[in-house]
């Protein structure tokens, strides 16, 4: 009798917590927006069936996984290095505050910043829809 006291409240705590936590459906769109998955598959088995070497593809695909793998195989020993996981921080914050002062923190340079990405877009764009 002792023990079923704290395990009532426990589970009276419980209940008030996931009464907070109560998951409710809505009529609002997701958070990706409205995506049309028929649509979608259909775009892309239409842009497959315009590629005339489905071979290369497939070896790009695979080097690709096997590129990934390696990385991560890097990123975890480099990351088993004492000292190196602190290195690479002290690196990574060193980098996004140059980005933050010469991209994101004066108007100019914001601009500057959003044509940059524009041209690389246009760019991309065109040697997609060149092939």
């Amino acid at each position: 009798a002792g023990l079923a006291a704290p395990a009532r409240a426990q589970a009276r705590a419980s209940a008030r917590r996931s009464d907070r936590l109560a998951v409710r459906a809505s009529d609002k769109s997701s958070p990706l927006g409205d995506v049309d998955v028929d649509e979608m598959v259909s775009t892309l088995s239409e842009k497959w069936d315009k590629v005339e070497n489905k071979g290369q593809v497939g070896v790009y695909a695979a080097a690709s996984l096997v590129a990934l793998w390696v990385a991560s195989t890097v990123v975890g020993a480099i990351n088993a290095i004492p000292l190196m996981p602190r290195l690479m921080e002290l690196v990574g914050l060193g980098y996004t505050t140059w980005f933050v002062y010469r991209y994101l923190l004066f108007k100019e340079s914001r601009t500057e910043l959003a044509s940059d990405i524009e041209a690389l877009k246009d760019k991309v764009s065109s040697n997609i829809g060149g092939q």
